[in-house]
């Protein structure tokens, strides 16, 4: 038998930048779920709802999610054959799910089942979770509630929007197949403890409080730059000023007034004015024209000013030495060669969503997100 090739390793690379392609092409999740509610940084949801920045997995890391789905598969499947009535798919074949807040938060159920040996004539809640040996002795000691407030938290969102009064959560350990259960009780307290929390940031114009920068929470935090450092959000329509979340899940754009196709948002335009707050690190605006949207920011690393659009949000976002920003050399080239940038990428010219006969509104209008929110004086 010929020996296999010395690069035998390109083929497991190959297999990882498969599913890392696959991540990248996934549109980004539009809602906040309740999968995620139970984080205890409401700061890290609103950002991350907020599209302030996308967290990059690995290839690895993506196949390991997709061993989880499938695992959940396998579970529902092994509940069937012991006896147990599955409800995994609705009348459409999709899976249940639940809406609220306007449409801006969503979760999905894996299963609600009846039948189990515990509680036969109990339709409970079932959610599969697949954990490692060290979580899952830590689990079967402290309980779910201590170990993974997360789930804890999404078992009562959903109990509740499906009038469910018991969830069995069934954690499999990867390392050597062991299976646990826990059962739980619906809360109504903790539900409205729960979608409180969700209207709080769903509502909140600005980032909530950050966590201290030492603390455990931060320390692999992927906003912890924006958080502690000068790194800008992205430049997208869910960090833009004139944006606003309204009904059905969608996004108001103040000043095209437009609704913002979902596949559009990520990508923004060059009327982009940042929410004050996600720029405070380094920038503070000073003075903003409603009628011609030009924006005067004071850089508080030097205390130069620099002004919109010579500046796009782009350009703040790239510009790494944030210094720069204002700084006489760099006023002086862009003004000397008319459209350079301080960065390499800048916002794309058409704007598919919007009316190609409508212009931005150079007067009449009452621009509210920046005028009335965000101005200084």
């Amino acid at each position: 038998m010929a020996a296999l090739p010395v690069q035998q390793h390109a083929t497991v690379q190959a297999i990882y930048a498969l599913h890392a392609k696959r991540r990248a092409a996934e549109p980004p999740r539009g809602y906040l779920g309740w999968s995620e509610i139970g984080h205890e940084c409401s700061r890290y949801l609103w950002l991350s709802w907020r599209w302030a920045a996308f967290e990059a997995f690995e290839g690895r890391i993506v196949r390991l999610f997709e061993t989880g789905n499938r695992e959940e598969a396998r579970v529902l499947d092994e509940l069937r054959e012991i006896g147990c009535t599955v409800w995994d798919r609705d009348e459409n074949g999709k899976q249940f799910s639940i809406v609220s807040h306007r449409g801006h938060m969503q979760g999905h159920l894996d299963a609600v089942v009846q039948g189990l040996p515990e509680a036969p004539k109990t339709a409970h809640l079932v959610d599969v979770k697949t954990i490692n040996t060290k979580r899952m002795t830590e689990l079967q000691k402290k309980g779910m509630k201590t170990v993974y407030p997360k789930y804890w938290a999404q078992a009562h969102g959903y109990m509740s929007h499906y009038k469910l009064a018991r969830a069995l959560f069934i954690f499999v350990c990867k390392d050597d197949d062991t299976l646990f259960v826990e059962r739980i009780e619906y809360d109504d307290a903790e539900f409205r403890r729960f979608e409180s929390r969700a209207a709080a940031i769903l509502d909140a114009k600005e980032p909530p409080e950050r966590f201290d920068a030492e603390s455990f929470t931060c320390k692999f935090c992927h906003f912890k730059a924006q958080c502690h450092g000068t790194e800008a959000a992205l430049p997208n329509c869910r960090t833009c000023a004139h944006s606003t979340p309204v009904a059905e899940g969608n996004w108001m754009c103040e000043w095209w007034e437009n609704i913002i196709p979902p596949a559009a948002q990520a990508k923004g335009c060059a009327e982009h004015r940042y929410i004050p707050a996600l720029v405070s690190s380094f920038a503070e605006l000073v003075e903003y024209n409603e009628i011609s949207n030009d924006a005067v920011w004071r850089n508080k690393l030097t205390d130069k000013k620099f002004t919109q659009p010579r500046y796009s949000s782009m350009e703040m976002h790239q510009t790494e030495g944030k210094a720069a920003l204002g700084e006489a050399f760099v006023e002086y080239v862009k003004y000397e060669f008319l459209g350079m940038r301080c960065g390499f990428k800048e916002f794309p010219s058409d704007l598919p969503w919007a009316d190609d006969q409508k212009k931005a509104p150079k007067g009449g209008i009452d621009h509210k997100p920046l005028g009335e929110l965000y101005r200084t004086t």
